[in-house]
């Protein structure tokens, strides 16, 4: 089954590029912004020094990560009765992994991954919604990943009496995670109530949005029946963002920075979080700001905050690079 979507114009190719130029600018505003603050000569010489064997375990730990990452995909297709095998899904997660890092844009990769399944589903709905489910249990991984973090980096902090210092606080995170599970539950046990709220949509184009309402409920009803499934996704996600944390504290331990795990925990997700806001190129300046900002509260240096981020990006942007293969081997079969 096939779906055709309404004739809609396009967006003009100027704004676009306006957006584009927009984020550039972000971009290297703060990136220069962070490197006029930071001693060249110390990010340098700790960068030479940088251990190979703890690069290589934050590389092998990533890839484990893609690996989980494919296999939570697969148990919400499961759920919704597409069947597709393992390593195809462990390739296009590779590809959308390449998307997400060369492209000026987060979403290049969710576009190539309901590409991948929509016709398997029998549907771009189905295949969309597939994917933001995935997304949306990913956040509340990882909100919970930075809120246990927080607590715990709190009650230490607490017991040296240094709570002031702290750059967030755990409750503000907890918050989040409960609203997250308060605003997304409604729409699982009640699908039908939810689809309702979605009516007036309608207006805009009744065939079309109806029929694209009738498939989100009928997805959100399979769902519901399948637990399990959103069980086992939720765990997954907080294993995936557990092993972001521990990757980046690989790249610690290589770059001899001295922060603990549970400030990592906090500060990996918060930058993740953060660096969705679609103001710069992937996250580019963004990221290192939030970084050197966290960094600067603890009373750690600038410079190993910048190359903490910096490192842990370009070594993703390499093992991301296997995905162009794929996609070159899958175009040419």
């Amino acid at each position: 089954m096939s779906e055709q979507l309404p004739e809609q114009p396009h967006a003009p190719s100027a704004r676009r590029y306006v957006f584009l130029a927009l984020k550039v600018a972000v971009s290297i505003a703060l990136l220069v912004f962070l490197f006029s603050r930071v001693d060249m000569a110390v990010l340098w010489g700790q960068a030479k020094h940088a251990s190979m064997l703890w690069l290589a375990a934050a590389l092998a730990i990533y890839a484990v990560n893609i690996v989980a990452s494919a296999w939570r995909w697969r148990l919400l297709l499961e759920a919704q009765h597409v069947h597709i095998p393992p390593l195809r899904l462990f390739g296009s997660f590779l590809v959308a992994a390449f998307f997400n890092n060369f492209l000026p844009s987060n979403i290049g990769g969710d576009v190539i991954r309901i590409a991948d399944t929509a016709k398997p589903a029998g549907s771009k709905t189905l295949a969309t919604m597939v994917v933001l489910v995935d997304r949306g249990l990913g956040l509340m991984g990882l909100v919970l990943v930075a809120a246990i973090g927080a607590t715990v980096a709190s009650n230490a902090a607490g017991a040296i009496g240094h709570t002031a210092a702290l750059p967030i606080w755990p409750s503000w995170l907890w918050a989040g995670f409960l609203l997250g599970v308060m605003a997304t539950a409604p729409a699982v046990l009640a699908p039908v109530g939810f689809s309702k709220l979605l009516q007036p949509l309608t207006v805009m184009h009744p065939e079309w949005v109806g029929e694209r309402i009738e498939t989100l409920t009928a997805a959100l009803a399979r769902f519901r029946d399948a637990p399990g499934a959103l069980v086992g996704t939720f765990g997954g996600a907080v294993f995936v963002q557990t092993l972001m944390v521990v990757y980046y504290l690989a790249i610690v331990h290589a770059l001899g920075i001295h922060i603990s795990a549970w400030d990592l925990a906090v500060l990996v997700p918060v930058s993740l979080v953060v660096q969705m806001a679609p103001v710069s190129v992937n996250g580019f300046g963004v990221r290192e700001a939030t970084f050197t900002l966290y960094f600067s509260r603890l009373g750690l240096p600038r410079e190993s905050a910048v190359l903490l981020s910096l490192m842990a990006t370009v070594l993703t942007m390499v093992l991301s690079l296997s995905g162009a293969a794929v996609y070159v081997m899958r175009g040419r079969g």
